[in-house]
């Protein structure tokens, strides 16, 4: 039960950053595809645990807005938006594990 409590208040928080910037940069696919890419970077770089990385990094990330915005786009503005998104965000995480592992070293 800690835990489900420390990862639910980080959730929310990272939700309301995620809001925040919505609020501020505007609701364009763009900006939630930066805010998966940048959340996959720290995810890797940091490594953290429950409260930063399952809360607070993955309530800033989002994949139910990303598969809906995905739904309600042409289909090959989705398709581009999907491959961009993927290949962002995995790349991301895989540059953030190399860069603190080099750091670490």
């Amino acid at each position: 039960m800690r835990e489900a409590m420390i990862v639910g208040l980080g959730a929310a928080l990272g939700a309301l950053a995620r809001w925040g910037l919505g609020q501020v940069l505007g609701d364009a696919p763009w900006v939630l595809l930066a805010i998966n890419v940048a959340g996959s970077g720290l995810m890797g770089l940091v490594r953290p645990g429950l409260f930063w990385g399952t809360g607070v990094l993955g309530g800033f990330t989002s994949l139910s807005a990303f598969a809906v915005l995905s739904a309600h786009l042409a289909p090959g503005v989705a398709a581009a938006y999907v491959a961009a998104t993927l290949s962002g965000c995995v790349g991301a995480y895989l540059l953030g594990d190399v860069w603190r592992e080099r750091r670490d070293a």
